[in-house]
């Protein structure tokens, strides 16, 4: 058997003895209550997949807070597909965050602004909550409301969705960045009583009027149900926006002034109980509305906070994201167990990136949240992140959004210090959490992403439906048994056609995720090779995007930015893989670049994942989210026309591909010599 990737990777992390992590710990509680003797992680994975007691252990382990318990574990479900989790349970959302601690700081709101720091204890945050949740009742939200905003990552997003869960309503969030109609495609679909929107953001360095967009947002969504528009003060004057002539739209200390000041009260709601909509990317067209239950996020959430980062009260957890992003749902699991949780509004390069390093050294950040792309741009600019500050508190990084490659996994820990565990998992908004991820409890191998996570019961198949994960081989990720954070449905879609064709079309039953991986079976590790819509197919050999972007690592000095697709045009008897590179400034695609870049992936890998066609172009399509969006690039390359939605970040750039159709009419290109 022949493979792409290094059976053997270097070695980056070891468990330190005694098996002292949160994983054993766990581990232990249930050897002792029901008389196992789980030994290793393997072992506990094992029991978590097999028995579904595992997540009432899970839940008493995690001190869920509830006022009536389950009565099961679960049972069938309005859909098949996804059964109702602990009946007769109730619970609240926020109650499970805002619960105790209540003098130790709960946000720390950070701004890009140099020194712009605000730090709210939980008791202060309560008491916003308190307000806020206050007025939504005096105004009429009850439970099941929507309630939808456009907020950067500050206390505002904060309390917002902490109040709308205290009631029971739901949340649903947008970042500023996001155009109109990408607001008003999400919006319109969940038709929301109440709407939130910031008068004025900043980002790197720019002052940016929001309420042009905000008044044609309020107007569109008048017709479709919205009974109240609040206008947030401006984070940059601290000031109301005038809101004259907008209809039922009110500043947010008028609205704030209409509660009748009663006590924050938490509304106790089923374990499935709708607590956030969530969005696909909908980079072609109108996004699916992901509803997610409160119990199911809560319970994911705070399992890999708890489990994967062992979080305390002692620590300070930093993941830099927008509102828009599942994880910022996500980060709100740092204030379940008590920790500082650093909110930061803006960009990560204003006004400088060392000046944002030495801020997440100087803030005491233990576990830190950022991307492969970040990380990737520190390392192609050459910055030594220790010359700039200590980074003493700094114990946990974990990169989410794509791949982290195993060049990138070595510079991080190499950089950072192999005392810090450096984590790459992979999930979804599909599930709100991960299917596969790393622990202390177990080694980590440079590219490789540890094990699978607890209660999830992944497997690779093949396009028949077989599992072909100890052959070493890539095929399809899947997940073969329910677990409590599985939409509970898309908002509109009553007979649960749309969600059945997204997830359980290809293996009828069974969860397909749309990601390509491969199982070491040496390591055990876990190499996530990109979007399987996305897999590259020439002559029969499928391969991911993601091994050409590893090997791509080597030439970061040169390129910004990549994507990989393949292409297959009526006219093709086979298809061929193009690969398009960004260029740095001051450095053209040369025609030995393009050689080296061939060579290096011809040694690394095989000659059949050499590119057909190497082209340099002025824009690479992103989500606003900077994920690559490699189907919409793949559809225009093969011919097929593909109209962007409000999720990608430089719409225009697509236009960019349509030349790619006819490339035997293109002068200058190079053909591969395979």
């Amino acid at each position: 058997m022949s493979t792409s990737y290094p059976t053997n990777p270097k070695l980056l992390w070891e468990p330190q003895p005694g098996g002292l992590t949160a994983v054993d710990n766990l581990r232990r509680r249930i050897n002792r209550q029901h008389g196992l003797n789980l030994r290793d992680y393997a072992d506990l994975h094992k029991y978590s997949v097999e028995d579904y007691t595992f997540w009432l252990d899970l839940w008493y382990y995690l001190r869920i807070i509830y006022s009536q318990a389950p009565t099961k574990i679960l049972e069938p479900g309005k859909l098949d597909i996804s059964p109702t989790w602990f009946p007769g349970a109730r619970l609240n959302y926020a109650e499970n965050l805002l619960h105790g601690y209540n003098d130790a700081v709960a946000c720390t709101a950070v701004t890009e602004r140099n020194g712009d720091v605000v730090h709210y204890t939980y008791r202060e945050l309560r008491a916003l909550v308190r307000d806020l949740a206050a007025a939504m009742r005096a105004n009429g939200i009850r439970v099941g409301d929507r309630i939808a905003a456009v907020v950067a990552n500050n206390i505002h997003a904060v309390v917002i969705a902490l109040a709308a869960s205290s009631l029971g309503a739901i949340f649903s969030l947008a970042a500023p960045d996001m155009g109109k109609q990408g607001i008003l495609d999400r919006y319109r679909q969940i038709r929301p009583r109440l709407f939130f929107a910031e008068s004025h953001v900043q980002y790197a360095g720019k002052v940016i009027d929001q309420m042009p967009k905000v008044r044609e947002v309020v107007a569109d969504l008048l017709n479709y149900g919205l009974e109240g528009a609040i206008v947030l003060p401006s984070n940059i004057t601290g000031q109301d926006a005038p809101v004259g002539g907008m209809l039922k739209t009110r500043t947010l200390s008028a609205f704030l002034a209409s509660g009748d000041g009663r006590p924050l009260a938490f509304e106790q709601l089923p374990f499935n109980h709708p607590l956030v909509i969530l969005y696909s990317s909908g980079t072609t067209g109108p996004p699916k509305c992901i509803v997610h239950s409160a119990g199911g996020v809560l319970l994911q959430t705070k399992k890999e906070t708890t489990l994967g980062f062992s979080a305390s009260p002692d620590d300070v957890y930093f993941q830099y994201t927008t509102t828009g992003w599942m994880m910022w749902t996500h980060m709100l699991s740092g204030l379940s167990v008590g920790a500082r949780v650093i909110i930061y509004d803006g960009s990560p390069f204003h006004p400088d990136v060392k000046t944002f390093l030495k801020f997440i050294s100087d803030q005491g950040v233990s576990v830190w949240g950022t991307s492969p792309r970040f990380l990737t741009e520190i390392a192609s600019r050459g910055i030594d992140p220790l010359k700039l500050a200590s980074f003493d508190s700094l114990r946990a990084i974990s990169s989410t959004g794509a791949v982290l490659t195993a060049p990138m996994f070595e510079w991080t820990v190499k950089t950072f210090g192999e005392h810090v565990h450096l984590s790459s998992p992979s999930g979804g908004t599909d599930i709100c959490a991960a299917f596969v991820t790393a622990t202390p409890a177990l080694a980590l191998y440079a590219g490789e992403t540890s094990c699978k996570a607890l209660g999830m019961k992944v497997e690779v198949f093949d396009p028949h439906g077989n599992n072909i994960e100890h052959t070493g081989e890539p095929g399809e990720m899947v997940c073969t048994r329910p677990h409590p954070s599985l939409p509970l449905y898309f908002w509109g879609d009553e007979d649960g056609k749309k969600y059945r064709s997204a997830y359980f079309e290809m293996y009828p039953g069974i969860w397909r995720q749309g990601d390509f991986m491969v199982i070491n079976p040496v390591t055990k590790g876990i190499l996530m090779l990109g979007r399987s819509d996305g897999v590259l197919n020439p002559s029969g050999v499928r391969f991911g995007s993601g091994e050409i972007y590893t090997v791509l690592e080597k030439f970061q000095q040169y390129i910004e930015e990549s994507i990989c697709v393949g292409q297959r045009r009526p006219s093709d008897k086979d298809e061929r893989v193009l690969l398009f590179l960004k260029m740095r400034q001051g450095y053209p695609l040369t025609k030995s670049l393009d050689e080296e870049i061939r060579t290096a992936i011809r040694s690394s890998l095989s000659a059949r994942h050499v590119p057909s066609y190497i082209f340099a172009v002025d824009d690479i399509p992103l989500t606003i989210n900077g994920k690559k969006i490699e189907i919409a690039v793949k559809q225009v390359v093969s011919g097929i026309d593909a109209k962007p939605s409000g999720m990608v970040a430089n719409p225009e750039s697509l236009e960019l591909y349509y030349r790619y159709r006819d490339i035997e009419g293109l002068v200058g290109t190079t053909k591969a010599k395979l």
